[in-house]
């Protein structure tokens, strides 16, 4: 995979090992774990923008 310019959430902690990163690539999004970043998952665009809708929403918030 090319080179990619990896994020992560500011709300990651100091560690930075526990946390998902994301990077554009030409036709979707990589997603990796901090803890094992040579294992990177790509998804599409539309896919990824329904995984944060959903964030958003609530719709994968535990049942209490």
């Amino acid at each position: 995979m090319a080179e990619l310019k990896w994020l992560k959430s500011t709300y990651s902690d100091a560690g930075g090992n526990n946390c998902v990163e994301v990077a554009a690539t030409g036709d979707g999004i990589a997603l990796r774990e901090s803890a094992a970043p040579a294992q990177v998952m790509t998804v599409g665009q539309d896919a990824f923008r329904a995984l944060l809708a959903g964030g958003k929403a609530g719709s994968y918030d535990a049942e209490h």
